[in-house]
Parts: structure tokens; sequence; C-alpha cells
């Protein structure tokens, strides 16, 4: 046909998919709202302004897209119709490939560059900083609900049956450790004083699951040795001083 409006559409069909993954990225990171859209009376579902301006925004980076699709669809058409000697090649008014060329450049214009969503809370809708999900107001709250779930998690997998056997075959062992330990085998010179001064500061260059190894305790409780907030039973100090290379002289 002489005109075809129709082809307006067929051109940003290669761009389609791009245009899909930023809708739907978008709904997946922000709730829709019912004041977004109105339905007329035969049906037809709209966008109200806000929403269109919100979605048009991206128009400039689809236009990068299409453009060199739509030069390629004019160098097509060019090549059928005859056209005076002088004018040997189409304008290229879109990717100004041609001035590119003569310049010594790339023809190709540069991919489009990604366009993402505007970052929004996705409580409350308040545009926030990229990279994040929350406002500051609802950051708070979602922070504690789910710290509140994660203890309620961690309560019904301490209490489970498996966990209360391990708890249980943990005590035993230390309340072995603890029995067999004899204080008059301790050396002299390794008093709380000793350990305090000279072997905790060193237990900084040693590793959480080092610690915890070595002494065959939880990886909390030797977090809590290793920074100086516990103090850990004398049997374990001579252990703690060969870690920390560390000796009488």
């Amino acid at each position: 046909m002489p005109t075809r409006d129709s082809l307006a559409c067929d051109l940003m069909e290669p761009v389609r998919r791009q245009v899909e993954a930023f809708v739907l990225d978008w709904t997946t990171r922000e709730r829709l709202k019912r004041e977004w859209f109105f339905e007329q009376r035969d049906g037809n579902c709209r966008l109200m302004g806000w929403f269109a301006v919100r979605l048009s925004e991206t128009a400039p980076i689809r236009a990068l897209a299409i453009a060199p699709v739509a030069e390629g669809v004019v160098r097509t058409l060019w090549a059928t119709k005859p056209k005076p000697a002088r004018q040997l090649f189409q304008a290229t008014r879109l990717t100004q490939g041609h001035p590119r060329e003569a310049k010594g450049n790339q023809a190709n214009s540069p991919g489009p560059p990604v366009a993402r969503p505007p970052a929004v809370c996705r409580v409350c809708g308040v545009s926030i900083e990229a990279g994040r999900s929350y406002c500051a107001s609802c950051a708070v709250g979602v922070s504690r609900d789910g710290l509140i779930e994660a203890a309620k998690l961690g309560r019904v997998a301490g209490h489970s049956a498996e966990a209360r056997t391990r708890q249980a075959k943990k005590q035993r062992q230390h309340a072995a450790d603890l029995k067999a330990w004899n204080p008059s085998d301790q050396p002299g010179w390794l008093t709380e004083e000793f350990y305090r001064e000279k072997i905790q500061p060193r237990l900084s260059g040693i590793t959480v699951p080092g610690l915890s190894s070595a002494l065959g305790l939880s990886l909390p409780y030797a977090a809590e040795i290793r920074a100086g907030r516990y103090l850990p039973h004398p049997r374990h100090w001579l252990t703690l001083a060969g870690l920390a290379h560390v000796s009488e002289h």
C-alpha cells in the first residue's frame, strides 16, 4: 500500500523484548495501584496521566534502539527505487551512520543504555535511591518483622529433636572435658592476668572458625572470645596461648 500507518508498529517489534522486560521488571519491583488505571464504558482499560508519563520517560532510549532498524528498512526500500545519480546514499539522520563513516568510525550506533524503572519503596511506593528496596520509614518495620520471623524459625529449629540431640551430646562432651581437667596441671605462669594481657590481644589475628575448631566451641562463643567479651575456661588458656604463639618467655 502507498501509505501504511501500521509500519510504525512493525518497526517497534525488534525492541518489544526490551520494553516487555522493562515493564515486567517494574511490576515485580512495585505494586500496581488502582488509581493508575481507569476503565471505559466499552471495557477498554486506559492509563492515567501520571503512570503514562512515567512509562514514556524511556521513550528516548527506545528511539535509540529503533533507529538502526528504521534506517535498515529505509535502505531496503531505497534500493528498490530509481534515484538520481547524485543521491548515492539515503540520509542517516537517526544514527548519523554516514557522518561517522566519513570520520573513520563505526557506522553502527552503540547499543542503547538499559532502562530501569524508577526505584520506589515496595511498601508505600515513594521514590527511593536506586539499589534500595524500602524507604527509611518502612525499612524499620520490615527489618523488625524479618527479625521476628527469623527468631521464630530459630526457636523452632533449636527445639527440634535433631538439635536437642546435638546439644545433649555437646553438653556431655564439655562435662567430660571439665571433669578430666586438673587445675594443678596448669603452668604457674598461665594466670588470668597473663591471659588478658598477653594472649587475648593476639587472638585478633586468628579466625573465628580456627578458634572454634581448636577449642571445640560454637562459632558465636569463639567470636565472643576473640573479641574479648567472654573469658574462656582456664582449660582453654594453654591452647589459646599456642594459637597466639605466646609462652612464658
